[in-house]
């Protein structure tokens, strides 16, 4: 069973207030236009008020009521499931686009692992235009990502230049502040760590927490795209 999707309660409502229309209008134009016969004013109220939550399908029948995109009622998309209902497609439009049997992208959601190549994946990104950090998520590539950022902090960034670029598909240039700023953090804790364990072997706690956190530290630094 799917996990709820996120739902922001006041979009809805704000938007429902601007379009001048009462929940039972929206109700209305959900059992008329998507043969939602079971929609009350009830349940828009409820939603809006965070008492309850909609399903996939009655989500995008609200967004098409409230004559917006399903994004606009959503937090942000966390899921492959997610960015696909933020985007307002169906499940065989991605799985078309990406070249995967609908049975194997519908397992991929259920699961909430891709699996598919690196042509799908770019498929992917393109179709549900992802921004870098979602992309690595939904892929399944945090883990890669990690290690050579690890590596790049603790040796010499240059180096890890190319591979990071390709994995994420952004520009390298992009990628030079970001290292060198990591690289010096790293490095003074690394340093500090030395410097009051009076040349001793020391625990390096700083060093551990920075390494621990480093996707967080890595993506602050990526301007979203």
């Amino acid at each position: 069973m799917h996990s709820p999707l996120p739902f922001n309660a006041r979009a809805a409502r704000i938007l429902r207030e601007k379009l001048g229309m009462a929940p039972g209008h929206v109700a209305y134009g959900m059992r008329a236009s998507y043969g939602m016969a079971y929609i009350t004013p009830d349940h828009i109220t409820a939603w809006e008020r965070g008492t309850a939550l909609p399903s996939a399908s009655e989500l995008t029948a609200l967004a098409g009521a409230l004559w917006c995109n399903p994004n606009e009622l959503m937090g942000a998309p966390r899921t492959l499931r997610e960015h696909r209902i933020a985007r307002g497609l169906a499940a065989e439009d991605v799985a078309r686009a990406t070249g995967v049997g609908l049975d194997d992208y519908l397992r991929m959601e259920e699961t909430g692992q891709w699996t598919g190549g690196k042509r799908q994946s770019a498929a992917l990104a393109t179709t549900l235009a992802l921004p870098p950090r979602d992309f690595i998520a939904i892929t399944g590539l945090e883990g890669e990502l990690a290690q050579l950022l690890t590596e790049a902090v603790s040796t010499r960034w240059q180096a890890h230049i190319r591979g990071i670029a390709r994995l994420i598909a952004v520009d390298r240039r992009d990628l030079q502040d970001p290292l060198r700023d990591m690289h010096q953090e790293y490095q003074t804790l690394m340093a500090a760590t030395l410097s009051r364990a009076s040349g001793t072997t020391a625990s390096g706690e700083d060093g551990r927490r920075y390494l621990e956190d480093i996707i967080d530290h890595f993506w602050s630094r990526i301007p979203e795209n």
